[in-house]
């Protein structure tokens, strides 16, 4: 309806008429202003409760975060692991008691050697899970979850074609496991966690011929590899390689420490596994130890190194210091290889064979090329021709 007044005329005037009379307000207006006003009071209500519930769900929150802060600081939440975090990582790189020279000089290295494969058409392998203190680098403890034998485990030779028959023990604190990547099985059968004090048996064939890693597959992997619970196997193929004078294996793998390791053993540091920040990387398990300790070869001979990246994370970057690698079989696909190649990736969880062929006696460095993990111990010397003294690199 137009609001306009209208002019109407008396005798030629025009008269402006009265202002029309407001009607009566309507009974419906007030039923709509009690229903607003009765929606508002529900909303009041309403929030207030939200807000009560915020209330109660922080606190509840800062309790359960103070309580996870002191299970992880006093130990209790899986036995060999500091959950601790933060953003400042202490680093322990490097860092050994004042006699770490005379320490790594009097360690027994582990032997490299690839030892036999087993006659027969069946390789029977027994492990044992261990809950174990052993040697990272000169006067460096560790207090590792380790297959028997320490961390890597003793390497397993076998011929491509021939039944392993495996047997896991679990002598541990908590639950572990068995992850053959040279296995063709369902994991969700063989790959199963064992409890404290039990066994688990399966058996595969070694079909496939290369350089392979075996580890934990519990949960957390990364945890359980990051604690020493991994190894090689070897499946040598059926077809005969090229000659070899030597075979030697060399597995990679990263620590990380939430203390010194000296005086007292030290374990994991989650959160620097987890931001991939080692303290140590190894060959075999222990800082420099070929370096104190030289593998040997003859001129002329060829030397083939059998390699396998533990991991958890790290690549390795292969490259002898001083040569060529004359064949390389990478990433272990044994039926071909590349000549005359400088460095070759193993990655993680991977594996490849190397030749070397060196004619002059000398010192030649083994080491990851990616320079971080060299300065953090893994480095290894190949001593051509028993000269000698040592170096670095």
């Amino acid at each position: 309806m137009s609001t306009t007044l209208e002019r109407t005329s008396v005798n030629g005037a025009a008269r402006i008429p009265p202002p029309r009379s407001r009607p009566p307000q309507r009974q419906s207006d007030g039923g709509y202003w009690a229903a607003v006003s009765l929606l508002l009071g529900l909303l009041v209500a309403v929030l207030g409760a939200v807000a009560i519930w915020l209330g109660f769900s922080a606190h509840d929150a800062r309790n359960d975060a103070n309580k996870a802060a002191k299970a992880a600081a006093s130990g209790t939440a899986t036995p060999g692991m500091n959950m601790s975090g933060g953003s400042d990582l202490q680093s322990f790189a490097g860092q050994g008691p004042a006699n770490a020279a005379a320490l790594a000089k009097s360690h027994v290295p582990m032997n490299a050697t690839l030892p036999p494969a087993p006659a027969g058409p069946v390789a029977r392998v027994h492990l044992t899970l261990i809950d174990k203190t052993i040697e990272i680098a000169p006067g460096v403890k560790y207090a590792a979850w380790a297959f028997s034998g320490g961390a890597p485990a003793p390497f397993i030779h076998v011929r491509q074609g021939q039944k392993v028959e495996l047997t896991l023990t679990n002598k541990g604190a908590i639950p572990h496991s068995v992850d053959f990547h040279a296995a063709r099985i369902a994991p969700n059968v063989a790959f199963k966690d064992v409890p404290p004090g039990g066994s688990v048996h399966y058996s595969f064939v070694a079909n496939d011929p290369g350089a392979f890693m075996f580890h934990c597959g519990t949960k957390p992997v990364l945890a359980h590899i990051a604690n020493g619970m991994y190894g090689a196997i070897i499946v040598e193929p059926r077809a005969p390689l090229p000659h070899a004078d030597k075979n030697y294996v060399l597995v990679a793998s990263e620590w990380y420490l939430d203390s010194p390791g000296f005086p007292k053993p030290a374990n994991l540091d989650m959160a620097k596994a987890q931001r991939q920040e080692p303290d140590w990387v190894t060959w075999n398990g222990y800082a420099g130890q070929y370096v104190a300790h030289p593998l040997p070869a003859n001129p002329g001979e060829t030397v083939r190194f059998w390699v396998v990246d533990a991991g958890p994370s790290f690549d390795t970057d292969f490259h002898v210091v001083g040569t060529i690698l004359n064949r390389a079989w990478v990433n272990a696909d044994m039926t071909q290889f590349q000549r005359n190649v400088q460095t070759v990736l193993v990655p993680a969880g991977g594996g490849g064979v190397f030749d070397v062929k060196i004619d002059q006696p000398g010192l030649y460095p083994f080491v990851s090329h990616s320079f971080a993990a060299v300065d953090q111990g893994q480095v290894g010397l190949l001593n051509v021709g028993d000269v000698k003294g040592t170096m670095s690199h």
